[in-house]
């Protein structure tokens, strides 16, 4: 055992410990393949202070390019750093104007940290102020200084010019994922009504906000023309659709907040009050937001996230504000809109009737479990969960799997404090088109959904993560298929927050007596085979034939999931009609023409 004394205590530089705890600064590292992974954390980073400008009244564009080796320019053309502070304010820690509130008021970075961490996780980084006819610049590698010159042009404009590259020491082999690069930099866009964003020679910009956010989002989805509120402080639009659940997005000084937090909550309430307020009725929550699309976007002086990642806010002062605005803006909007008044109502009353309808369907699948077993059938919880306020929350999962063999080598294997597995049993039913109290007849998804702690609110989420976990045949992908299905007809929102992942597990092993190579395309077995001499190859067929020793590997800290991306609401029906409605002869086709 190593010895404890005060040899052990040390002190680190903050460019150290940066380096050292980088998912204190960026959350995950990641390969790129996660909306949230580190990569595009240090974009946020930057670009942020771009916007902080325009917010500020300076600098109406940005310009940002991205080159095939992973480096990022940001050029903007707001105040430009202090010249004679450039060094320190992208460099040393607790430096910066973000702790000046006459300077600035609605940062998302008040900590002065986000410029500083880019730095410190990059293996080049550039910077160059330009103002009132001087510049200065500093370059770095691994935050370490390695140049800095000043000088005076009078044909550069005002503003700041960032260019980095993330390090490969620390984030591997990352690749950017360019849908996700644009929907931040339309984000900016949506919340910044006015600027415009130059992003590789595509222009991004909207003049209406988050009305044009939602219209993005929505489509002709709607049952009404989207109700559209904005202030200093706060913006707001939405509308209903035919869709199951309620659909928020947002934002808090322009960070996305997938988990919501205090102003959503607000929201939601503002919007039942301003309803009952107009039709001098007293509608339940549920039956006024079943359906509903939203998207809120304020902004905080000294906003208080929940995590590094800022996914929720914790501001409990912004409540009441909120309410008496989104409640006096929707009354008006009502009163305004005779029409989507009526179709409101008509909407909320038929809403009110399903869910009576429901209530007692539910009933009934209550007392049927109840009689078969006092357990959850075919769960093996963990022994934290999100409902026990898990420390590890972030990393609460439950794997959706299928077979008793999967399953066993899954539980040996897990980690028993934040995974947990439920097993199903044969394929789940096609449930495209049907109507939701049939989800709750059928015994296997009812169990599934009681397990997830969803039968009855969404807000009862007992996991942060659902992994969906399946062999990778035929087979196995129609399952998949059978429960995105599921997932994306009923509980789009889990899958809109980020909630809903696939596991992808090796298809082949390859070895010899001294190494081992995991395979998980034929592609990358072909390459093993020409690397590792004299080696054999095993084909997993299905998740059973890998061994509990094995498969602890991939679904550990270094598990291989991809996200479940909606690219917008309003693609969600087409895509599930298309795959797995009565189209047959156009799917065959389809599948003719891409079958390689």
């Amino acid at each position: 055992m190593a010895k404890y004394d005060e040899s052990s205590i040390k002190t680190l530089s903050s460019l150290e410990h940066i380096r050292l705890r980088s998912g204190m600064y960026v959350g995950r590292l990641g390969d790129g393949s996660n909306f949230e992974d580190g990569i595009y954390i240090l974009v946020k980073e930057i670009v942020d202070n771009s916007i902080d400008e325009f917010i500020m009244g300076h600098g109406k564009k940005i310009e940002i390019k991205r080159s095939d080796d992973g480096t990022i320019t940001i050029r903007d053309y707001g105040r430009g750093i202090p010249l004679g502070k450039l060094k320190d304010a992208v460099s040393q820690i607790n430096t910066g104007a973000k702790y000046n509130d006459d300077v600035f008021q609605f940062s998302v970075g008040l900590n002065g940290v986000g410029t500083k961490a880019v730095n410190a996780l990059s293996e080049h980084f550039h910077a160059v102020s330009f103002r009132d006819g001087a510049w200065a610049e500093a370059v770095f590698a691994q935050g370490v200084l390695q140049k800095e010159k000043k000088g005076k042009t009078g044909t550069h404009k005002d503003g700041t010019y960032i260019q980095f590259r993330p390090d490969h020491t620390l984030f591997g082999e990352y690749q950017y994922n360019e849908e996700f690069l644009l929907q931040r930099m339309w984000n900016y866009a949506y919340l910044n009504a006015g600027l415009t964003i130059a992003y590789n020679g595509e222009t991004i910009r909207s003049d209406g906000g988050l009305k044009d956010l939602l219209t993005a989002e929505v489509g002709d989805e709607g049952l009404y023309g989207i109700a559209h509120h904005r202030d200093e402080r706060l913006e707001f639009a939405l509308t209903h659709t035919t869709s199951y659940g309620e659909t928020y997005f947002s934002f808090v000084n322009g960070q996305y907040t997938s988990d919501g937090g205090t102003h959503q909550s607000a929201f939601r309430e503002g919007i039942l009050k301003g309803v009952n307020e107009y039709y001098k009725k007293n509608f339940a929550g549920e039956d006024v937001r079943e359906g509903i699309a939203g998207a809120i976007a304020i902004r905080l002086k000294d906003p208080q996230f929940e995590g590094q990642t800022k996914n929720k806010l914790g501001n409990s002062d912004v409540r009441g504000w909120i309410v008496n605005a989104v409640r006096t803006a929707v009354n008006d909007f009502l009163h305004r809109n005779k029409d989507a008044a009526k179709k409101l109502e008509t909407k909320i009353t038929q809403n009110e009737k399903l869910r009576k309808e429901l209530n007692a369907v539910r009933k009934e699948s209550r007392e049927a479990a109840r009689k078969v077993a006092l357990k959850i059938p075919k769960l093996k919880d963990c022994k934290f969960h999100l409902g026990d306020r898990d420390p590890r929350g972030e990393k609460s999962t439950i794997f959706i799997t299928e077979g008793d063999s999967a399953t066993g080598s899954m539980v040996a294997s897990r980690d028993v404090y934040s995974q947990a597995i439920f097993s199903l049993r044969g394929k789940p039913q096609n449930v495209y088109a049907k109507k939701r109290s049939e989800i709750y007849r059928n015994e296997e998804l009812y169990n599934m959904m009681i397990a997830l702690g969803i039968e009855d609110e969404i807000s009862g989420l007992r996991y942060n993560r659902i992994v969906i976990t399946t062999d990778a045949d035929h087979d196995g992908f129609h399952i998949r298929n059978l429960l995105l299905t599921f997932f994306l007809q009923y509980f789009e929102e889990l899958a809109v927050a980020g909630h809903i992942y696939i596991l992808e597990t090796p298809l082949f092993r390859v070895r010899n007596k001294a190494q081992t190579r995991y395979c998980y395309s034929e592609a990358e077995r072909d390459t093993a085979l020409a690397e590792v001499r004299g080696a054999e190859v095993t084909r997993f067929k299905g998740l059973g034939e890998i061994s509990p020793k094995e498969f602890g590997q991939f679904i550990g800290e270094d598990m291989r999931i991809v996200p479940v991306n909606v690219k917008s609401i309003k693609s969600i029906q087409p895509t599930l009609e298309f795959y797995m409605g009565k189209n047959t002869p156009q799917r065959r086709e389809f599948i003719m023409e891409n079958l390689i």
